[in-house]
């Protein structure tokens, strides 16, 4: 057994000794102070500095060094071993810590061992992650030659389903339309499948796709290998691990789950709810030129913002679960040309999108729970880089406020600005809002001529589950 391998299970093994390698005896405290000292002398080893080094072979260290990956993330150095020993595995690490290429990088190493047509399946919570996840996978195979094909709701079933007729490597796939195409596309089955990756399991489970992921175990060949990957270890996740795991080791590389990174600047503001427009504004006057997310808590205040900042002048789009699948598709595309330089979203892109050039991100609203917190302010100061995260917290909001602090276990420091600069802009911002208000009405007049959908008591569709909520 490697010393790597010793250390995560020896050091990061779970309460429950299922979740652990069996070879490995348990620490009695007769032998507890050599433990710690051999825990020590392998702790002081140094860090993997290359893909190689990890075991990776040179056309895909080519494709890393490509992509830009200068080094192995510290998830990436644990896991990417063990995986290559062929093994199942859990993997846990906050929101941008380089989870893809964790688990990406060794099903494309046993691929180019043994091609074959429905080799890998990664199971992705919404249709975003879904299209970025198979870009990541044609990437990093870009020198293999590797075939995806994306699965996810919201499109048109036949070139899907032609996709699949042309066997590709790789399937990157929504639950509610995988299970669609599994009961209803002709030829189509996954009897062969070597690797199975459940990305955002906790994320699956929140949005109900436990019915569904069940259905589709039942159909996978029982000899494969089963990625986990998620930011928490719920009981939920717990649960499908047992239910869809053989023996798995487990890899966590942050202790705190609502830990974030030590470059994101990360401050507050606090404010009268009837100034936020105001001091918005003033903000991204500050930040201006720079790559900017605003969260909000619905639909109808990110459409609002973002007619609201269009009459200012800014490049703001809007992007929401409303949306069409290929016009949010589009609003991601152009954020990330930087085409438009301000993205006003609900939390439709608070989780697993990868934005590299993401410099603030703003917290208008304030989530409902820390963890969603964390996510949110994860947009930003990825793979290494810095980044600034300011919230908006008015005299509703301190409870929220306090229960997010308690979480990240540490007092946030306060954003300064002069009010008497900000209020200079009271006037032009109350102009937008009056232009603004017109233009909701006009696009819920709009929407309301296509139809609403109807929701009744029964479950809800696929499709829709696909979407994702906002």
């Amino acid at each position: 057994m490697s010393a790597l391998k010793k250390r995560k299970v020896a050091h990061e093994a779970p309460e429950n000794s299922s979740d652990a390698d069996s070879s490995t005896p348990e620490a009695s405290p007769g032998n507890a102070d050599t433990a710690n000292e051999q825990r020590q002398e392998e702790d002081s080893k140094p860090a993997p500095k290359t893909f190689k080094e990890l075991g990776i072979i040179d056309p895909l260290c080519e494709a890393c060094e490509t992509m830009g990956y200068k080094a192995p993330t510290p998830i990436q150095a644990e896991s990417i071993p063990l995986a290559l020993q062929d093994r199942d595995l859990i993997g846990l690490a906050e929101t941008g810590s380089g989870k893809t290429a964790a688990f990406a990088l060794p099903i494309l190493q046993a691929l180019l061992d043994k091609p074959q047509a429905f080799f890998g399946l990664i199971l992705a919570p919404t249709r975003e992650l879904a299209y970025q996840i198979s870009q990541s996978f044609e990437n990093l195979g870009s020198t293999i030659a590797v075939r995806c094909a994306v699965i996810v709701g919201g499109m048109d079933m036949v070139p899907q389903s032609i996709a699949l007729g042309k066997k590709p490597h790789i399937i990157v796939a929504t639950p509610g339309r995988l299970l669609d195409h599994l009961e209803n596309t002709k030829g189509f089955s996954l009897r062969s499948l070597k690797y199975l990756v459940m990305d955002e399991a906790d994320r699956l489970l929140d949005l109900d796709f436990g019915p569904i992921l069940d259905k589709i175990l039942k159909v996978l060949p029982r000899e494969r290998r089963t990625y986990l990957f998620s930011a928490t270890m719920s009981s939920k996740v717990e649960s499908l691990q047992r239910a869809s795991l053989s023996n798995p080791l487990r890899v966590q590389v942050s202790s705190n789950k609502y830990q974030t990174v030590s470059t994101l600047l990360q401050s507050f503001l606090l404010i009268p709810q009837k100034h936020k427009d105001i001091y918005l504004v003033y903000l991204l006057n500050e930040y201006a030129g720079q790559s900017a997310i605003i969260f909000t808590r619905t639909v109808h205040e990110t459409q609002r913002l973002a007619f609201l900042l269009r009459a200012l002048g800014y490049g703001a789009i809007p992007l929401h679960g409303q949306l069409s699948q290929s016009a949010r598709l589009g609003a991601l595309g152009k954020f990330r040309s930087r085409s438009r330089d301000i993205l006003v979203a609900t939390d439709v892109a608070a989780r697993g999108l990868d934005i590299p050039s993401v410099d603030v991100v703003l917290n208008f609203d304030l989530p409902t729970d820390s963890k969603t917190y964390v996510h949110r302010v994860g947009r930003t100061a990825r793979a290494g880089k810095s980044g600034v995260a300011i919230s908006f917290v008015t005299q509703y909001d301190a409870e929220l406020w306090l229960r997010v602090e308690g979480a990240l276990g540490k007092k946030l420091d306060t954003y300064d600005v002069d009010k008497e600069e900000v209020m200079v802009l009271a006037e032009r911002v109350g102009e937008a809002q009056r232009y603004a208000i017109t233009e909701m009405k006009k696009f819920d007049e709009k929407k309301g001529t296509r139809g609403v959908k109807k929701f009744g008591k029964g479950k809800r569709s696929r499709d829709e589950m696909d979407q994702d909520e906002g």
